[in-house]
């Protein structure tokens, strides 16, 4: 199986007032990658005065990592009000460089890209990163506005990005916004509708299993999970199968 990686910045969340927990797309797609046993390696962002609290906590997930220097770390408030989710972004994370990526493994052939907002990935960066590698992403990082306050979501991101990008991952209302784009493979997920895969001209409902724990990064884990799957040659029906079993997994 060809080795993958996640990129993405961290974050701390914060649940109904609670004290900050560990966040962020590297983090959740640890969690399933360790599920699966994929041959896997993080590159994570957070500022240097976080580094004492986060880095363990990713660390104890066992997958081999790489945590580069921030000015910030992306901080996150939710509150739920009878399963309606609310969100704040507190603090915007780094965007990335084209350098910042430059010397990802040669051995590297697929990577999750996993936006916290439309700024942490610029077009340029994702071109760096899919230079003979496909790439998976996060369709947040298309349509959350870069700015703090409560959570929106616009359709006014960069049709360039979709150049480079093989596999795009967009929940329900993110696909709304996007619309029907180019890209060689989508997956749309519905939480517990489950998702629908758009790959080689058809398209296939693939059905969710139940989850009965807080579904903060359900989807990071489902990318992660999905992308293993394909890298160990499975179809795209099947890695979606399985993305959708590591999941249910992770949040039992």
């Amino acid at each position: 199986m060809s080795t993958i990686a996640v990129v993405g910045n961290l974050s701390l969340d914060r649940v109904a007032g609670s004290r900050p927990r560990i966040g962020g797309g590297p983090y959740h797609a640890a969690r399933a990658l360790r599920l699966v046993g994929a041959r896997a390696r993080l590159i994570a962002r957070c500022a240097d005065g976080d580094r004492r609290f986060l880095l363990p906590r990713l660390a104890a997930l066992g997958i081999p990592l790489r945590l580069l220097a921030g000015e910030t770390t992306a901080a996150f408030s939710f509150t739920y009000d009878h399963g309606v989710r609310t969100m704040n972004i507190d603090v915007l994370g780094d965007a990335w460089t084209p350098d910042d990526v430059r010397t990802l493994d040669r051995h590297v052939r697929w990577v999750q890209v996993a936006p916290l907002a439309r700024s942490d990935f610029p077009s340029e960066t994702i071109a760096q990163l899919a230079q003979g590698r496909r790439v998976l992403l996060d369709g947040q990082g298309l349509v959350r506005r870069p700015q703090t306050g409560r959570l929106e979501l616009d359709a006014d991101f960069d049709r360039d990005v979709l150049e480079h990008v093989s596999i795009l991952k967009l929940a329900e209302e993110e696909a709304e916004l996007v619309g029907d784009v180019d890209v060689p493979e989508r997956i749309v997920t519905f939480g517990a509708g489950g998702s629908i895969v758009y790959a080689n001209g058809r398209e296939k409902r693939v059905p969710a299993w139940p989850l009965t724990r807080d579904p903060t990064g359900a989807g990071d884990g489902f990318s992660a999970a999905y992308l293993a799957a394909r890298a160990s040659g499975q179809a795209p029906v099947q890695a979606a199968r399985r993305a959708t079993a590591v999941v249910g997994a992770m949040l039992r």
